[in-house]
């Protein structure tokens, strides 16, 4: 049976801070299907910084587009850059 670890249900739009990033971070694994293995999140009450290391360019567009529609993030910061391999 296929384990899912973020459904929109689970949507509280009035997180902030520690566990708004958490969910930023479940919602990038689970819907922009890239490697964040090199990437963290950190939330600012509402505003979500994006940083670290992704495979290709699109993938830095695709997952500040996958942040900034999760519900309660207000702002993306994408500080995102992409890995040399």
């Amino acid at each position: 049976m296929h384990e899912h670890f973020y459904a929109h249900q689970d949507d509280h739009p009035d997180l902030t801070g520690d566990e708004l990033a958490a969910k930023v971070l479940r919602y990038l694994q689970y819907a922009a299907l890239i490697d964040t293995s090199g990437l963290s999140v950190t939330a600012i009450g509402r505003a979500v910084i994006l940083s670290g290391y992704v495979a290709s360019e699109a993938e830095i567009g695709c997952a500040e587009e996958a942040a900034a529609s999760v519900i309660g993030v207000h702002l993306v910061e994408n500080r995102l850059e992409v890995r040399d391999h």
